[in-house]
């Protein structure tokens, strides 16, 4: 019985001449890094919504809602991670 190659490749497999960095070792996605950028953003973006200089409440508004949004994505994407119908 003759098998492929194809069949036997992983389905995470890169291929070094698509992507050169997998000839040198890494080659891959920081989803915890991603995790840990967008928490300190949603927590900058407090701050500077609280301690600043805003004449009007648009900035505050804007600055809230933008960490609204990132906080609802993720904790989607937390969700998404721990339940069996992800990708």
């Amino acid at each position: 019985m003759a098998g492929s190659q194809l069949e036997k490749r992983p389905t995470t497999a890169v291929d070094p001449h698509e992507e050169p960095s997998a000839e040198w070792g890494w080659h891959g996605r920081f989803p915890r890094g991603r995790e840990i950028g967008g928490w300190f953003t949603v927590i900058a973006f407090v701050i500077m919504a609280f301690v600043g200089n805003h004449v009007a409440e648009t900035e505050r508004l804007w600055l809230l809602g933008i960490s609204a949004g990132l906080v609802i994505v993720l904790v989607g994407q937390r969700v998404r991670q721990r339940t069996s119908w992800r990708r």
